[in-house]
């Protein structure tokens, strides 16, 4: 009786872990797509988006990965769920899902490390302005101004609001990634 019982949590667990890990890459890739900042500097008007910053490129690219993956997966675990057999349940697709489920969570691991580390040095970038405008040889005026900050500081919130959500998914990854284990040593 435990033995199918912990069988049959495995089961129902898988597409509900699955779901949300799809859920939180979503709600991030929205985030971060839609995050963006308007500043008038000097006579010039800047947009800040993703595209401007290479770790947040990194980050949608992984997340669209994960996303993919995530969709393939989900009527597999919802098959096992709903007839406790896996569907194909020949050893090159448990392979398949064992070995996807941990390099889809190392790459969105690795989206999470770059979202948060350039969202930190941009927002202490941000805390130190001096040293940014002598970097960059621009107008420090304009770059000081509290309604430019702000809008910069609200850009990199989000970011982080975007990192925390793939970190979340990552997590879920995680846990689909423990569960295909299980699977494979069967």
């Amino acid at each position: 009786m435990p033995k199918y019982f912990g069988s049959k949590a495995l089961a129902i667990t898988s597409p509900v872990v699955r779901l949300l890990t799809l859920i939180f890459l979503l709600a991030s890739l929205i985030v971060i797509t839609t995050d963006s900042a308007t500043m008038k500097i000097v006579f010039t008007e800047v947009k800040i988006r993703f595209k401007n910053v290479y770790s947040y490129r990194y980050m949608v690219s992984v997340t669209v990965i994960g996303l993919a993956y995530t969709f393939l997966q989900i009527p597999f675990a919802v098959h096992y769920a709903c007839t406790g057999k896996r569907l194909g349940a020949h050893d090159g697709l448990l392979k398949f899902e064992f070995f996807g489920d941990k390099v889809i969570s190392y790459l969105l691991a690795t989206g999470v490390g770059a979202a948060f580390g350039a969202t930190f040095d941009l927002k202490k970038n941000l805390d130190d302005p001096e040293r940014l405008v002598t970097g960059m040889n621009i107008f420090g005026s304009a770059l000081l101004s509290p309604e430019i900050r702000s809008k910069l500081d609200d850009f990199f919130n989000l970011a982080y609001v975007s990192a925390g959500l793939l970190l979340l998914g990552f997590l879920c990854s995680g846990v689909s990634s423990i569960i295909s284990s299980l699977a494979l040593s069967k």
